[in-house]
């Protein structure tokens, strides 16, 4: 696995961890809520993926782009269709998304490496 991808979502995992075994009602209440916001409803889940990866590129959240980057790429999702999606994320946002895009470029390219070495 591609230290990039492994090392996101090691430290994603233990902070998670810490911060749900913290017994914060209102902060357990908001994971509950993002994961069933992305559970497959009128929308299916990869365009709720696209979404969120749109609207994490907008609010330039480094964590939330790779997040959803990965969620794509296991939904099926295409380097093509995720770089139409960034490059809606782009036109919206502006220039100064140009640098959470090539970082999503990035990540993508360490996902597809990852899903290749373990084929």
């Amino acid at each position: 696995m591609s230290n990039l991808v492994k090392e996101f979502n090691d430290y994603r995992q233990v902070m998670n961890d810490k911060l749900l075994n913290d017994n914060n009602k209102v902060i357990k209440r908001i994971f509950n809520l993002d994961t069933n916001a992305y559970m497959e409803g009128a929308l299916d889940v990869k365009t709720k993926e696209l979404l969120g990866l749109v609207a994490s590129a907008v609010l330039r959240c480094d964590d939330c782009i790779k997040y959803h980057l990965e969620t794509s790429h296991k939904q099926g999702i295409n380097k093509e269709e995720m770089m139409e999606a960034m490059g809606i994320a782009t036109l919206v946002g502006g220039t100064i998304v140009i640098p959470h895009l090539r970082r999503a470029y990035e990540f993508w390219e360490a996902l597809e490496e990852n899903a290749t070495e373990n084929k």
